[in-house]
């Protein structure tokens, strides 16, 4: 069921240029590594969190918090104020990097409003699509630019709602993946409640900037085989999809972990990787491929733990990797869910530092930058994590409703995983498919046997409130 035709006007209120003391420990340049270059092409990371209206702080209060706290997350996350440089080599080649603490650096904070537009209208109720006017709640209007002069590689828009309000952040991928997005969010949120109570800032968790690079390729930077920008710089364009969220509680997972693991023998699938083989059968399936017609899961996968010696939990930057399995439409279909989750749990659990580094090694031979085009249609593709600490981002007026994303790097089978609100192993998934799969996908039995009910908006408001009171 599609949700009802809402056509808001998101009006920038103003504009403000948020710039934060200079860090004299920051270097004057950050070079990238070979997980960064690879999202030169890479649409922005978009992403934000919807609240209610705090009752003792008017909007023009809630802009002046959140100005002066992302000015000092600024200094400790001193590359999102720089500005991207790029340089052609002498005898042919592309290096970038990111000029640090430039003068008139920093990032942008817009306060908007969407008129007539409420909490409701953005949970959205079960069986509703997500609304597409919550892609106007981002500034969209950013883009992957080489001189930093037009826009930033940070700008954060705060929505003011009925009843609500909405931060959308976003943030240039090639400065870091998921992991490194929301370590920046919770740290913002951290130092805002600091503030609110006059407490001195220390972070938790400060961030690494140190870029980790692969050894026996000398020194960065970098030398990309292009001659200019226009040559990686590669523009999407959306094609028409249907986004919805769907809920799977703590419970159902179990049941389905159980499943799978009965299925195959094992005894070792993740919950997670149970919830990948069901998505990649059911959509599958949803899309009707004749029965020798290849099919692929695939998998934005960490690094960090899986070096050795593993990164910090605080680098700031990428490092991600794209994993994959392939069989048939009629292998998939034929065999059971255990059989699926097998192949998954497989590419994760050979994704070993050795074959990190082997994959690196042939990128290093052969560099590119990674666009959205290099993507096809047969395939899931699974992003972020039900890990991330997304409901710990408390800027000091209880937890968020909801987590929200813009129109980023999206295409036909894209999946993205979030945490169920009430936490306890629950999982939200935003499942991106043309209408028609959508609609297949919707009917299907051993899909519907597992997804859950989302939690009623008055639920999580008196939940939400509850938690603030405490």
């Amino acid at each position: 069921m599609a949700s009802p035709s809402i056509s808001p006007t998101v009006r920038t209120i103003k504009t403000y240029a948020v710039i934060p003391e200079p860090n004299h420990q920051a270097p004057r340049q950050l070079h990238l590594s070979a997980w960064d270059l690879n999202m030169l092409s890479a649409n922005y990371i978009q992403k934000g969190l919807l609240f209610t209206h705090p009752s003792d702080l008017s909007v023009e209060q809630i802009i002046e918090q959140l100005r002066n706290s992302l000015a000092v997350a600024l200094y400790h996350f001193y590359p999102l104020s720089g500005r991207l440089r790029t340089a052609t080599c002498e005898g042919g080649g592309v290096t970038c990097h990111v000029e640090v603490g430039c003068e008139g650096d920093g990032a942008e904070l817009m306060h908007a409003v969407a008129d007539g537009i409420g909490i409701a209208d953005v949970v959205a109720v079960d069986g509703q699509d997500l609304p597409k006017f919550i892609k106007e709640f981002f500034p969209l209007d950013l883009a992957v630019n080489f001189d930093g002069c037009t826009h930033p590689l940070l700008a954060v828009q705060v929505t003011e709602l009925i009843g609500g309000v909405f931060i959308g952040c976003a943030f240039n991928h090639l400065l870091g993946d998921g992991s490194s997005f929301w370590n920046f969010f919770t740290a913002w949120a951290e130092i805002t409640r600091c503030q609110i109570a006059g407490k001195e800032v220390v972070l938790s968790q400060t961030p690494s900037h140190d870029r980790w690079f692969l050894g026996g390729y000398g020194e960065p930077p970098i030398k990309l085989p292009y001659s200019s920008p226009e040559e990686f710089i590669v523009r999407f364009s959306l094609p028409p999809l249907r986004q919805r969220m769907f809920h799977f509680s703590s419970e159902s997972l179990a049941k389905l972990k159980a499943r799978a693991n009965q299925e195959c023998g094992k005894g070792i699938i993740s919950t997670f990787q149970a919830l990948s083989a069901l998505m990649w059968r059911c959509i599958t399936r949803a899309r009707r491929f004749p029965p020798d017609h290849k099919t692929s899961c695939r998998l934005s996968i960490s690094n960090r733990t899986r070096l050795q010696p593993p990164l910090q939990p605080n680098y700031f930057g990428n490092s991600i990797s794209l994993v994959s399995t392939t069989t048939t439409t009629e292998e998939l279909l034929d065999n059971n869910l255990g059989w699926a989750a097998w192949l998954v749990h497989q590419i994760v659990s050979n994704h070993t530092d050795s074959a990190i580094k082997d994959q690196l090694h042939k990128y290093m031979e052969h560099p590119r930058v990674y666009n959205m085009r290099m993507l096809d249609n047969h395939s899931i593709i699974i992003g972020s994590s039900p890990w991330f600490n997304m409901y710990g981002c408390n800027f000091g007026w209880g937890k968020a409703l909801a987590v929200r994303s813009g129109s980023e790097n999206k295409n036909d089978g894209k999946i993205t995983a979030y945490p169920g609100w009430e936490g306890g192993g629950s999982v939200d998934l935003k499942v991106c498919l043309s209408p028609e799969f959508m609609s297949a996908l919707e009917r299907d039995e051993e899909f519907l046997s597992v997804v859950s009910r989302p939690i009623e908006l008055s639920v999580l408001l008196e939940m939400s409130s509850k938690r603030f009171s405490q």
